[in-house]
């Protein structure tokens, strides 16, 4: 079976996480983690420690460290399924988003979700885009960072590539088996008439809205809409009729 007929799209759970620095500068860093950090940006910029400024090391953390599940942390996840609605033909895809300044809340806010409606792989699936290389791995992280239980969904260290057919990755799907380059979910939308899902923020801007506007619902929104950018690629690729704004519902 292929992979774009894997699993029912009412199975599917789409998600996607916003992440930022661990602290809102490198100055809050406590100061073995500013040593790590050191040897973390030697690496990022390619240079020997002692050309290494104390500018360089705070530019960096604020603008790389928060793609690392060692010096960041996640401060949202967006999920939405496709549901049917009684006596209706067009779906509804309802998203939820989990965010919070307490990270371990909001995993285990998550976890209830996973756990309660999609706790089994064979049947359920997750999907995003580029979610094997960053978003799940670093929810895994995270949640081992909090000392919290890996839901069966997540529960993937050590498993052969057939036994995580349930993560669903749209970039994996683009590529085909080409592993030479990266495409963006903003080039994919372009290229498929979608939407753009970008008309506030950007990823850039995430951990600014955060550590100096702390405003969780603005980046809750950024999030979500590339929840529905995802479902929209999705449903492209299997060549079927996107969802329009009326049939999405957030549920925050």
């Amino acid at each position: 079976m292929s992979v774009f007929d894997a699993f029912d799209l009412h199975n599917i759970l789409f998600l996607d996480i916003e992440t930022v620095p661990g602290a809102s500068d490198f100055d809050a860093l406590p100061e073995s983690l500013q040593e790590l950090w050191g040897v973390k940006a030697r690496q990022i910029l390619r240079r020997p420690e002692d050309e290494l400024e104390y500018d360089e090391l705070a530019d960096t953390f604020s603008d790389r460290a928060g793609i690392y599940a060692e010096f960041g942390k996640i401060v949202c996840i967006s999920a939405g399924f496709l549901t049917k609605q009684a006596g209706e033909d067009l779906p509804i895809l309802r998203i939820k988003s989990f965010a919070n300044h307490i990270e371990a809340n909001l995993l285990e806010d998550f976890s209830v979700l996973l756990n309660k409606h999609f706790n089994n792989p064979d049947k359920f699936a997750i999907c995003g885009h580029n979610i094997k290389e960053f978003d799940i791995p670093y929810i895994c992280r995270r949640m081992l960072v909090n000392q919290l239980p890996l839901p069966r969904m997540l529960d993937i260290a050590g498993k052969k590539p057939w036994e995580t057919k349930h993560l669903v990755d749209t970039l994996e799907m683009w590529k085909f088996g080409d592993n030479k380059n990266y495409t963006s979910l903003r080039l994919l939308t372009a290229i498929f008439n979608i939407p753009s899902p970008k008309d506030d923020i950007d990823g850039s801007d995430v951990a600014r809205v955060y550590w100096e506007e702390r405003d969780l619902d603005r980046i809750a929104t950024y999030c979500e809409k590339d929840v529905i950018a995802t479902v929209q690629l999705l449903l492209r690729m299997k060549r079927l009729p996107m969802i329009g704004s009326e049939q999405v519902i957030s549920v925050r």
